[in-house]
């Protein structure tokens, strides 16, 4: 057989998913596992969400549609925006994708050329290495403190001559850390002062507790100059559906379009009608997921830090992002092996040393994963 591709395998399997694999063919094996592993929410997809789905595939919906998604779903994506995010949008300025994850590898595809880096913040989300080494850009990393999970002047430094994107992701999946203002005016000075492009993941904006998100497209400047990625995964418990979007500029948005055209087409024709519900429809389950979270929240970080362990703060998505002393690799696999609970090693998101936690699972399930922590 020829040799298979050297781009893709230098690329590392995602090391969520692998873990979460692990946990899964224990389970099968009979062993009790609670999983704290992947970033799912554990809720089902709101019934009215569900309905519409039903209703679209039954009057027809299962044809071609635009390849940026159905026009109802991207002018009600360009309100949604425009009122709640603090910067207008189009119409035309919006793609739906096949999930958030399609739409930052479709946006690294629409701006990075050869020899172009994309600038990334640790500790940060395992796949926007990938997606950017898969579209021939090269990446830098930049190592957030420790204590505070903000961005300071160190930043500046980073910035390299090649350096074309910053990749920022706040509310932060794997800390949970929610990028203050005064770091996101940074980045945007950083960004209007070194002509750069900026990639913000706000998939997590919903779930924010105590804290204000704020959208760095909103700063003055910001919009020509920022890819705004979001979807429906984290917010409406829709993880399977495989609904994101982007909103950027129009040139920006046709390069995606392009790439969207000649790999997925369009996302799901009838799934797209049960985000459209989702965006329309009352956003009680959405604040009722949240506060369910928050009050798991407020359980596990207290009781991480009992155990003698420090956290990062917890102030958005559903993560505990806590710190280890010695290898977190071989500690992530000794609570598997010993307590039979699922974490995922800092090391997958560059930051060796932390585990990551997901709270997005019953609170009995962590009472018994925190009391066999404890054991172990």
């Amino acid at each position: 057989m020829r040799s298979l591709s050297e781009k893709i395998a230098a690329i590392a399997p995602s090391a969520t998913i692998e873990i979460s694999n692990a946990a899964k063919r224990m389970a099968q094996e009979g062993v009790d596992v609670i999983s704290l592993s992947i970033g799912e929410p554990d809720f089902d997809t709101p019934a009215h969400i569900k309905d519409a789905c039903i209703d679209a595939l039954r009057r027809g919906e299962t044809h071609y549609a635009p390849s940026a998604g159905i026009p109802a779903l991207t002018d009600v994506i360009a309100e949604k925006i425009s009122r709640e995010n603090g910067f207008a949008a189009q119409q035309d300025e919006v793609i739906v994708t096949c999930g958030a994850k399609d739409a930052i590898y479709e946006a690294m595809e629409a701006v990075l050329n050869p020899g172009d880096e994309a600038l990334i913040l640790d500790p940060a989300w395992v796949s926007y290495e990938p997606c950017a080494r898969l579209a021939g850009g090269s990446v830098r990393h930049h190592a957030l403190s420790p204590a505070t999970f903000q961005v300071d002047d160190a930043l500046l430094e980073a910035v390299g001559p090649r350096t074309k994107m910053i990749v920022v992701n706040s509310p932060s999946n794997p800390s949970g850390a929610v990028l203050n203002k005064a770091s996101i005016r940074l980045i945007a000075d950083i960004c209007r002062d070194r002509d750069l492009l900026a990639l913000s993941d706000e998939i997590y904006e919903k779930l924010v507790y105590g804290k204000e998100h704020v959208s760095l497209a909103s700063l003055e400047g910001m919009a020509e100059r920022t890819i705004t990625v979001n979807g429906f995964s984290k917010a409406y418990a829709m993880t399977g559906w495989r609904l994101g979007y982007a909103v950027a500029p129009r040139p920006i948005v046709r390069q995606m379009e392009k790439v969207q055209q000649h790999t997925i087409s369009h996302p799901t024709t009838f799934a797209m009608f049960g985000a459209l519900a989702a965006l329309r429809g009352s956003q009680d389950c959405v604040e009722a997921m949240r506060r369910e979270f928050e009050r798991r929240r407020d359980y596990l970080i207290p009781a991480l830090r009992d155990l003698g362990y420090a956290t990062a703060p917890a102030d958005g998505a559903f993560y505990a992002y806590v710190k280890v002393d010695g290898d977190d690799i071989a500690i992530a696999r000794s609570w598997l092996r010993d307590a039979h609970v699922a974490v995922t090693p800092g090391t997958a998101f560059y930051t060796p040393g932390w585990l990551r936690l997901s709270y997005a699972t019953s609170m009995e399930n962590l009472e018994e994963a925190v009391g066999r922590i404890a054991r172990v």
